[in-house]
């Protein structure tokens, strides 16, 4: 029986043999997106909370699609630690999201920053948890420390790559 892609998920029970990376760079895009349109949220705080919300949903999509039992507990935690512990975004997405509590410039730069900011984190997280689930890891065998470093470095090209789709959408 031949699994379909669906546009807005992949099939509950699709196995990583029939999965393609065309289809992961597909999920992890529209999670982008999202991260990017809540980043837009005028209210600080929430958005940084959507954002992370979002992240755990596509850690959880990926999981299912690798078989991984899923634990939001411990993704919670690896996240917070990965991102945490990358300079860019620690510094980024509190201090974009907070940025909107000034008084009319401070929404202004909230809304260019932190759509930027949520869309390269979580297309970092994406592709850091890609990465160790087709080489068969699990959350008990996630290494934060030796991820950091992928995490920024695809935190680069996401800001990047939102840069590009903040200006296709413009």
């Amino acid at each position: 029986m031949e699994e379909i892609i669906q546009e807005n998920d992949i099939q509950e029970e699709t196995s990583s043999n029939e999965v393609t990376r065309e289809d992961i760079d597909r999920l992890i895009r529209r999670h982008v997106y999202s991260s990017m349109a809540v980043g837009l949220i005028p209210i600080p705080v929430v958005d940084f909370l959507a954002v992370s919300g979002i992240q755990l949903n596509l850690v959880r999509k990926l999981s299912k699609i690798y078989n991984i039992p899923f634990s939001k507990e411990s993704t919670k935690n690896i996240i917070i630690s990965l991102v945490g512990g990358s300079i860019p975004a620690v510094t980024g997405q509190p201090v974009a999201s907070s940025i909107k509590f000034i008084p009319i410039i401070g929404q202004s730069l909230g809304a260019v920053s932190m759509p930027l900011i949520a869309g390269a984190s979580t297309f970092a997280v994406g592709k850091v948890f890609y990465r160790h689930f087709a080489a068969g890891g699990t959350f008990l065998t996630f290494d934060v420390e030796k991820a950091k470093a992928y995490y920024d470095e695809m935190f680069q090209k996401g800001k990047a790559l939102t840069t590009k789709m903040q200006v296709k959408t413009a």
